[in-house]
């Protein structure tokens, strides 16, 4: 079984729209990782962030490993067309803005990181659901 799953994962046969969609997600995900990882003051510099103490930055590149696994996971379940994975990234998705806006507006999170995470995860949850919906009506 797990041979099958490999050979799928590396090559991905009848990929719904909606599951690339994720997988593509994932990818950008993955490549936001290691710059979060090895260079996380630069990081900080784009986004318009202060200045990161080493501890501040530490847990920074704590961020950047969960953003790696995250990236994994939407590549993996979109490479192997896990539909219900599809659909939770549906319910997922959507809240990510608010949530940024409820911790930009606590002051809990900088405006230009949250607008960052906001404007990503929005954009491909919309992108997402176009596939899903265009999936459905045919």
């Amino acid at each position: 079984m797990s041979s099958t799953l490999f050979d799928r994962l590396c090559h991905p046969t009848a990929q719904s729209r909606s599951a690339r969609t994720v997988e593509v997600f994932g990818w950008i995900l993955l490549l936001e990782a290691p710059l979060i990882l090895f260079a996380p003051h630069w990081v900080a510099g784009v986004l318009q962030l202060p200045a990161l103490s080493d501890q501040a930055a530490n847990y920074f590149r704590l961020v950047g490993l969960l953003v790696g696994g995250l990236g994994m996971l939407y590549v993996v379940s979109g490479r192997l067309d896990a539909r219900g994975f599809v659909f939770a990234s549906l319910l997922d998705r959507p809240l990510v803005p608010f949530i940024m806006a409820a911790l930009w507006g606590f002051g809990i999170v900088p405006g230009p990181l949250a607008l960052f995470f906001a404007v990503s995860d929005g954009a491909s949850f919309l992108w997402t659901l176009s596939a899903w919906r265009a999936e459905r009506r045919t």
